[in-house]
């Protein structure tokens, strides 16, 4: 580490960088990396596999995650180091991308950095060793595209079964197959069609939670369901075959936006102006019955009196209901969001078989359900508590974009390890064919896959070497061998039913690989001083800065 003076000239330094800046250069920096990177890489590999366990995340307010979720732990933890959140920013872009297999990146990418860490040792070339790793990343790509199989909406055992490995090892996992079921069919129902290829827009598919009852008790409502009530006392609370009118303007009076003064001085007038707004109000509401609607679901304000006369009309209706709810209940009932409520007609309105408010967990909610094709659903969360509820709504949301990145590409590949076993192989034959240190980098990247099988026998009290060397013998017989963490045995994935969507590995590979990559070619960390009249930032140093390239 060096500070501001950078040269000399005569015996006189020359000041190049302001005063306080630090810098890391060479070995150091690149250790300094690797190890930042492999401390994130350790912090949520045992969250792993089926028997993987939990983290419980504290935050400076005292609210508590409990979650074995790697993007959430990662942004949950407050990470300082640079190439740590480098490490993090990999796990949000695979839960952005697919979902799910945000673990799996992490750990792979730590795993290629500290193999790079060794050959760097051994007085091997960063870049030699990242020439090395793309040669790598290509041919394992290729290898997954060749191992994988084919899958159709029409393949429900098969979704089902990718919905159930996403869930494996979450609380989600002990309302046995009622989730994996529910998560199937709400995306089955969302699934458009172009041409031949099944397209899944997971914004389509809601997730509403509240607490009470068990995890058992979540559904799945064929249509959406709003946290709202029934706005009048006098209003149904129940209303079948609804024909929704979903309005995105107020019924009340509108206010002028300019000064303007309206002079009253006799009672007469007085009646006579709340006789007009009176007519104004009644006259909105008449539009709505006019349309045939016996539900109204509004975006704005609907104004005391409208109430009252939306009731003597035997009209549901409800208020400030949220856009994107709107704009869901367009999906799933087939209606218009009418922003001129002179336009409102027949046409415009949604259907559904039924909408109902319902008290859950002390709160009332209205349910628009019975729709006919819908193209917007509603999960409905339930558990006995909000840590419960929480996690379970992370395992549902990855158990859904994994089936969205299954249908996708059309591709699963065997889970338990197989897939990271099987490119191991292939690379380890790869290397044989270069001559130069490239091959030292290839076999690298073989060994640093196998740290997915090995996490998972590790997670789930067995001997990763017994595992391993079972696993590379069964792997010249069967690609599809992976590790039945229950038993300790090496079984076929495929039959045994864990399968994951080709596309939640390809894409924890690339993101990988490419963090790795870009963290190797570092080699200098110059961190800027305090600011001028700053000094330290409140409470000194964050911790674990140390100049950015120090301890992390």
């Amino acid at each position: 580490m060096v500070n501001a003076q950078m040269g000399n000239i005569g015996g006189q330094p020359i000041l190049i960088l302001q005063e306080g800046t630090t810098r890391n250069k060479g070995r150091e920096a690149q250790k300094n990396n690797i190890e930042a990177a492999k401390a994130i890489a350790d912090a949520v590999r045992t969250t792993l596999g089926p028997k993987g366990m939990d983290k419980m995340l504290v935050d400076s307010l005292g609210d508590i995650t409990i979650t074995n979720d790697g993007a959430t732990i990662l942004s949950e933890m407050q990470i300082e180091h640079p190439a740590a959140k480098m490490m993090v920013e990999i796990a949000k872009t695979q839960d952005q991308e697919v979902g799910d297999g945000t673990t799996t990146a992490v750990v792979l990418a730590g795993e290629l950095l500290k193999k790079a860490g060794n050959l760097i040792e051994m007085e091997v070339h960063p870049t030699v060793i990242t020439k090395g790793y793309k040669l790598a990343r290509v041919k394992s790509l290729e290898v997954l595209e060749g191992m994988a199989k084919s899958i159709s909406l029409n393949d429900d055992k098969l979704l089902v079964n990718i919905a159930n490995t996403a869930m494996t090892g979450k609380s989600a996992e002990r309302a046995g197959e009622v989730l994996p079921k529910l998560c199937v069919d709400a995306v089955k129902k969302v699934t458009k069609m172009e041409g031949t290829k099944p397209v899944v827009d997971v914004d389509n598919i809601k997730v509403e939670k509240k607490k009470g009852g068990s995890v058992e008790d979540t559904e799945l409502i064929e249509g959406i369901v709003i946290d709202k009530d029934v706005v009048h006392p006098g209003m149904p609370k129940e209303i079948s075959n609804a024909k929704i009118a979903l309005l995105d303007v107020a019924l009340e009076i509108t206010k002028l936006e300019t000064d303007a003064k309206i002079e009253i001085d006799t009672p007469e007038k007085m009646q006579a102006f709340l006789g007009e707004e009176e007519k104004m109000l009644k006259d909105m509401v008449e539009k709505v019955a006019k349309s045939g609607a016996n539900v109204l679901l509004c975006q704005k304000g609907i104004e005391d009196l409208s109430q009252h006369f939306l009731a003597k009309k035997g009209i549901l209706a409800a208020r400030r209901v949220k856009k994107s709810d709107m704009e869901a209940l367009a999906r799933a009932t087939g209606g218009k969001v009418v922003t001129n409520l002179n336009d409102l007609s027949a046409s415009d309105l949604g259907q559904a078989g039924l909408v109902k408010e319902k008290k859950i967990a002390g709160d009332q909610m209205l349910f628009i359900e019975k729709c006919k094709s819908p193209k917007a659903v509603t999960i409905l969360i339930r558990g006995g508590s909000e840590h419960v509820i929480d996690e379970v709504e992370r395992a549902v949301n990855d158990a859904v974009k994994g089936l969205a990145s299954a249908l996708e590409l059309g591709k699963i590949v065997p889970g338990g390890g197989a897939p990271e076993i099987e490119v191991a192989r292939h690379l380890r034959k790869y290397a044989d064919t270069f001559k130069g240190r490239e091959q030292l980098a290839i076999n690298a990247f073989a060994e640093a896959m196998e740290v997915i099988p090995r996490s998972l026998a590790e997670n789930g009290g067995l001997d990763p070497i017994d595992v391993i060397t079972k696993l590379r013998s069964e792997h010249e017989k069967n690609s599809a061998i992976g590790i039945d963490v229950f038993t300790g045995l090496p079984e076929d994935m495929l039959k045994a039913g864990v399968v994951e969507p080709l596309k939640i590995k390809l894409q924890a590979l690339k993101s990988a690989t490419e963090v790795s990559e870009l963290i190797l070619r570092i080699d200098d960390i110059i961190s800027s001083g305090a600011p001028k009249g700053g000094g330290m930032p409140p409470g000194g140093m964050p911790p674990g800065m140390g100049g950015m390239g120090g301890d992390y």
